[in-house]
């Protein structure tokens, strides 16, 4: 997604972690950065069911990136689907995404946040309707497609949305429903998934279930108030501050603090419109700008994506014995990742950003070479072959090839004939007298598989939305996070559209590998460009990028606000700090 104009500044601000911030959250450090809020006020129900209407948005997002998981299987079996015609399908909606992503910027600040939600759900249900209608390959991959706007529109608007509804001191805690729920909708998904993989057209209905919940965020939204950042920024000054008490639970006796609050946004607003995206190339953004978008970029070329979109495929691979057994493993996949995410939000102020990546990309790393090292023990290391006879009797390596089928009378890999519309017909079975070692591979691929899940659900998977959202001043951050979403989006897609390829190409245990060392390349770049930015304010984390604040050859060392005397100035402080070279691991 990109954010194409300047108002976006919070579209991915989650959690601006306690340092330099009062008892209530708020940041004393700089009047603009939020919303100040009085320490006596809590979200209202009002609030409440305002951002869990909106959360739909981030629900349909992990369904339907999710959902294909397991309809992937069955599709390709009606279909006759060809490696590649797999990988546009899964691929589709993220190339959606990115074209959602471009609108949903300018959209929201031409026409507002309610309106841009209202069209993502419209765009979800035909979507929805051209998926579970197909009846040939184009229409299925033009739903996919369609489907991936809806998600771009929705994972723009939606944490823009709830940040600029949400008092400051709870912004955090109210947009990681938002994520929690992209989270609990691919576990959703899978759960469908596995119920409905033995029915018939069962994967016509995970589709059409995903309309069920964008109809109900359709009929609710219009009762539901527009964004207060938006309404000031059009005049309308008197629903500004309608929406605001009410989203703040207090009365009328607070008009002052109201007027305060609309002070604040006014001048945000105007902050905002002074930035041009020239100002990125600035030397004391330039840093923050790199590792903003190289995190992102390794957060989707770490090849997680192959684990949520392909599970189901990878299992199979692995020597389940068919898609079903494959789609209700996956279930234990998408669990391990919503768990990790959740205890990920509770730790990484506490372990911090820098620390746990650095960490959970090790972890990842062993668990994708353990899993190209099961892929070795269930169909060695054989290379897609020109033809199907070549494979012999390694029925697992026939197997993968989606030309071929194994044929138990003969012991040997046959090529699948055609059938009368022009499709090949796949063979669903288990490979005969599999031996010790290939079941072990097995049960060592789905272990390997979830742990791996899980370092990213606790590292890669939240830290660099987190860091993203604290490493840009308020005037430059929206199209600052809007270029390094952009990047996230465009890895998923080249992930999404070579996982398959690769894999005949360079074989499972090569993919599984070559994701391995991307990884590697990636703790170096953590290791020496990231610096920690929990426990400090947001003018201590831009202090650090200024100009001779961080050396260019050495790690990155952080003050944690704990040391820091309260009668110090931070500044002075992190001036003191400048060029140790020391490393908190």
């Amino acid at each position: 997604m990109v954010s194409s104009t300047p108002d976006h500044a919070q579209a991915f601000d989650l959690p601006q972690h306690n340092g330099g911030k009062d008892h209530d959250g708020v940041n004393k450090s700089s009047a603009v950065e939020d919303y100040a809020t009085p320490g006596d006020s809590s979200p209202s129900r009002f609030l409440y069911l305002l951002i869990t209407v909106l959360a739909i948005g981030g629900f349909l997002f992990g369904y339907d990136t999710g959902v294909i998981a397991g309809a992937l299987l069955p599709i390709k079996e009606e279909f006759g689907l060809s490696t590649q015609q797999q990988e546009f399908v899964v691929g589709g909606t993220t190339l959606g995404a990115i074209l959602g992503g471009l609108l949903a910027g300018a959209l929201s600040d031409l026409v507002g946040r309610k309106p841009v939600t209202l069209l993502s759900s419209i765009v979800f249900i035909v979507g929805a309707a051209l998926m579970t209608f197909a009846h040939h390959y184009w229409l299925l991959l033009l739903g996919r497609v369609v489907v991936g706007v809806g998600v771009g529109l929705a994972a723009l608007v939606v944490p823009l949305y709830i940040g600029e509804l949400a008092p400051s001191a709870y912004r955090g805690r109210l947009v990681t429903m938002n994520v929690l729920l992209i989270t609990g909708g691919q576990l959703v998904a899978y759960l469908v998934s596995s119920a409905l993989t033995d029915v018939k057209d069962g994967w016509r209905w995970m589709m059409a279930i995903s309309a069920l919940p964008a109809i109900l965020q359709l009929i609710t939204m219009p009762f539901l108030p527009e964004s207060p950042r938006y309404l000031i920024k059009k005049g309308d000054i008197s629903a500004a501050e309608a929406v605001l008490r009410r989203c703040m639970g207090i009365s009328d006796a607070n008009d002052a603090y109201i007027a305060k609050e609309v002070d604040t946004i006014r001048e945000s607003l105007e902050l905002s419109h002074k930035t041009r995206y020239k100002d990125l190339l600035r030397k004391s953004l330039r840093r923050p700008l790199i590792i903003a978008c190289g995190l992102q970029l390794w957060q989707q070329l770490s090849g997680f994506n192959t684990a949520m979109y392909y599970s189901a495929t990878i299992l199979k691979m692995a020597g389940f014995p068919n898609a079903k057994s494959a789609t209700l493993f996956s279930l234990l996949i998408a669990g391990t990742n919503m768990v990790m995410t959740m205890v990920a939000i509770k730790i990484i102020d506490r372990v911090g950003r820098r620390k746990i990546l650095l960490v959970t990309i090790i972890g990842m790393i062993f668990g994708l070479v353990v899993l190209g090292v099961a892929f070795i023990m269930i169909s060695g290391f054989t290379v897609r072959q020109d033809e199907c006879v070549q494979y012999n009797d390694n029925c697992a390596a026939c197997s993968t090839d989606d030309r071929c089928f194994f044929q138990d009378a003969t012991n040997s890999c046959q090529e699948m004939p055609w059938d009368g519309e022009g499709k090949r017909p796949t063979y669903d079975g288990i490979c005969p007298n599999r031996t010790q070692g290939i079941k072990a591979g097995s049960w060592l691929a789905l272990a390997s598989l979830v742990f791996y899940v899980a370092a990213y659900g606790l590292g890669l998977g939240n830290a660099p939305w987190l860091i993203q959202s604290e490493l840009f001043p308020l005037d430059i951050r929206g199209k600052a996070t809007g270029m390094a979403t952009a990047c996230n989006f465009a890895g998923n897609l080249v992930i999404s559209l070579t996982f398959l390829t690769l894999t005949q190409r360079i074989t499972a245990t090569g993919t599984f590998w070559l994701y391995a060392g991307i990884l590697v390349i990636a703790w170096l770049f953590i290791y020496y460009l990231v610096p920690e930015t929990a426990g400090l304010n947001l003018e201590d984390i831009q202090e650090l990028f200024r100009e001779g604040s961080v050396p260019d050859s050495s790690p990155i060392s952080v003050i944690p606000t704990h040391e820091r005397s309260a009668s110090q100035g931070s500044q002075d402080e992190t001036r003191r700090r400048r060029g140790q070279g020391s490393q908190e691991l």
